[in-house]
């Protein structure tokens, strides 16, 4: 304690489009009500901009990953993920995200957690959210998580050492089988009526429609998505959360519009991204508040690369793959591809490949501070 705050350990982290505080979890109060209060002073949430704490003001960069000692003998780490509301009082752990994964590998070199003797490093991930395991091959110089490299990032400047994320063994996520339903494609009512959705259960449980089901071209950007277009997403996502028993106002199933290729502008320097240059387009709305996301989730990107290889699901519909083995989707920041190999399986399917390269970098380290009474209600 120094005065009247508490000092508490910290590791700032890039991975991918995301930014997430990285803490031990023997620096915070057992799981429940205690930690989660002592997040939210530490995020300085909530409050739009978050200024009396951590968090960067946007949902990509207003994350934490929890890490703890291995839970079973076959990884190196348990990695929970927590997504910090900036304007409302929850820590959501519904979800996983697919790109502070990639820095999860690398916090796990750089803390010698696995062994960097080699030029890279598999690091075996038990992550809580989903109860499965991901591996991330990761880069090694001298004893340390490389930095730079020639991966380039739609969403992040410059290029870094790619880290390697294959998340084929977490399908089931969340309802424990691939295709929930045991369909590739529904009708759901909903508030806007009938819409046909895909299912899919992969890094995180995901809902795939049509984006002109909700009005969308599926190419906007931030400033195009209009309330009407979140209030029909939102539909949506509640009517198929209903379908499957889960509270309508969870972070999942996190809900994606799709659409064949089209030429658009991708924010910042992305630029002009022809149709010639993805397989699809996609946009997700989500987060507490949902908004839509200036990139593409890792974890999304991965179950759409699976969905888009099992015939008749709305993905596969409107995507136009030049490359079987790949996935390119064009996202609000750009491009992103993905390596997938999914195969028939009696009634089902067997993801052996769902594979895409992240780049992460350690930014700070040091100690953060949050008032003595952090455990405490927040105001």
């Amino acid at each position: 304690m120094t005065g009247e705050q508490l000092s508490l350990p910290f590791t700032l982290m890039r991975g991918g489009t995301s930014k997430a505080v990285f803490l031990r979890g023997s620096d915070l109060p057992p799981p429940g009500p205690s930690r989660d209060r002592m997040i939210l002073r530490l995020f300085g949430s909530p409050d739009p901009r978050q200024i009396d704490g951590l968090g960067g003001a946007d949902i990509l960069t207003s994350k934490l990953a929890i890490i703890d000692p291995p839970s079973r003998p076959d990884v190196d780490l348990d990695y929970t993920f927590a997504q910090v509301s900036v304007s409302e009082p929850f820590v959501d752990y519904d979800i996983m995200c697919g790109n502070i994964s990639s820095a999860v590998g690398a916090f796990a070199v750089d803390e010698a957690l696995v062994g960097t003797d080699q030029p890279e490093a598999t690091v075996r991930i038990f992550n809580t959210n989903t109860g499965r395991i991901f591996r991330a091959v990761v880069q090694v110089n001298d004893g340390r998580a490389a930095v730079d490299g020639d991966c380039a990032i739609a969403g992040v400047p410059g290029t870094g050492a790619p880290i390697a994320l294959d998340l084929s063994g977490t399908f089931g996520s969340e309802t424990g089988v691939l295709l929930p339903t045991g369909n590739v494609m529904d009708e759901m009512d909903s508030a806007i009526g009938p819409v046909e959705v895909s299912i899919v259960d992969l890094a995180s449980l995901c809902v795939f429609f049509e984006a002109a089901a909700v009005g969308m071209r599926g190419t906007e950007g931030p400033a195009e998505a209009t309330s009407e277009h979140v209030a029909a997403v939102v539909a949506v996502k509640e009517a198929v959360a209903t379908l499957l028993g889960l509270a309508p106002d969870a972070l999942t199933p996190i809900p994606s519009a799709v659409a064949a290729p089209q030429d658009y502008v991708g924010l910042g320097k992305a630029g002009p991204i022809a149709a010639t240059e993805v397989d699809l387009v996609a946009r997700v709305i989500g987060g507490r508040p949902p908004m839509l996301h200036k990139a593409y989730p890792g974890a999304s990107a991965a179950c759409t690369g699976v969905a888009a290889r099992i015939p008749g699901t709305v993905v596969a519909r409107v995507a136009e793959q030049q490359d079987p083995t790949a996935l390119r989707i064009g996202h609000t920041s750009g491009v992103m591809a993905v390596s997938v190999a999914v195969n028939p399986d009696g009634d089902s399917w067997h993801v052996e490949r769902a594979a895409y390269d992240r780049t992460a970098r350690r930014i700070a380290e040091g100690t953060a501070l949050v008032p003595s009474d952090a455990a405490g209600p927040v105001a």
